[in-house]
């Protein structure tokens, strides 16, 4: 338990998942090498990686699902692989190769997982939380997969957790679909749940995540809000405008704030930082340019984690 001064006031904040230096192998491939993280009561906390980063098997252990080689790993308080029956009672999984029957019924699924949760919540409830209502007799097979993806979140749900792990759940979903996700993901955590979600989409981590650890080759390489990450690691802003290919540029460089230019085709990009985008359309006009394409681009996560393994190459 800590806490967080803001001068006024004392937030004390709690600690629900700890994960101190995380080993596990698969005979000789190490999937995950030494991952050490904290996540807070009421946030959503993402790991982001590509494929292959060790973000699945990381979580799977701290579900009780796998036996870690080595480090240590405590959630809600308990020990996942000896005290995973009674953890299993207070977080809700949501696996990332996710099944049902094809012909069990919406209604029948949430009943069954109901009646193994002894502080379940009524799955008539979960129909109309999660916009299952009026699918309440389809069969699983039928549905879309946004539809299968409300229920699985919604049987992820029924017991009540504290906290939830969600792994890769807008994978093969359409754009649509993937939206619909992520308010139900704001929708997990608004209720009262700590998320743990589990992601290689970098849009996807910027739009969900109070903080992001990213996972690479089984390290965590790093971890903060999406915001300090870009600042930290997203290489500063970029002005972009279109200029015919021939035209001298070379005066840009001396711009105030103009870090490099870069150019491709007619495509200019300009890195800079602070009050860049000012100083280079000043100049532009002052040498007689107006691009009417001229335009800020903000550094992205995807820039963040390209930086990052670039370094840890």
């Amino acid at each position: 338990m800590g806490t967080v001064g803001d001068g006024v006031r004392s937030v004390r904040v709690s600690v629900v998942v700890e994960v101190d230096h995380l080993h596990k192998a698969y005979g000789d491939v190490v999937a995950v090498d030494d991952v050490s993280m904290q996540v807070e009561q009421g946030e959503i906390f993402g790991l982001l990686g590509p494929n292959g980063a060790g973000k699945t098997t990381t979580v799977e252990c701290a579900e009780g699902l796998r036996q870690p080689d080595g480090g240590r790993i405590r959630v809600l308080g308990l020990d996942p692989t000896r005290q995973a029956r009674e953890l299993r009672q207070r977080i809700g999984c949501q696996l990332q190769e996710a099944a049902l029957p094809d012909r069990i019924k919406v209604w029948e699924a949430l009943d069954l997982f109901a009646a193994f949760a002894p502080k379940r919540i009524d799955w008539h409830t979960a129909l109309d939380q999660w916009g299952l209502k009026d699918k309440q007799r389809a069969a699983f097979g039928s549905l879309s997969g946004g539809q299968q993806q409300r229920l699985f979140v919604a049987l992820a749900l029924v017991n009540q957790p504290e906290v939830v792990f969600l792994d890769e759940l807008t994978q093969g979903l359409d754009p649509a679909a993937r939206r619909v996700a992520w308010d139900l993901v704001r929708a997990v955590r608004d209720r009262g749940a700590t998320v743990v979600l589990v992601t290689h989409f970098m849009d996807e981590a910027q739009q969900l995540c109070d903080r992001v650890a990213v996972v690479y080759r089984g390290r965590v390489a790093a971890v903060d809000t999406p915001q300090g990450l870009i600042q930290r690691y997203g290489g500063g802003v970029r002005v972009v405008f279109s200029s015919a290919p021939d035209r001298d540029l070379g005066w840009l460089k001396q711009t105030p704030h103009v870090t490099a230019v870069a150019r491709q085709g007619p495509r200019v990009e300009v890195a800079g930082d602070g009050p860049v985008l000012a100083h280079v359309g000043a100049a532009l006009i002052a040498h007689g340019m107006e691009p009417t394409d001229l335009r800020l681009e903000q550094p992205t996560l995807e820039d963040v984690f390209l930086n990052i393994t670039r370094r840890t190459e």
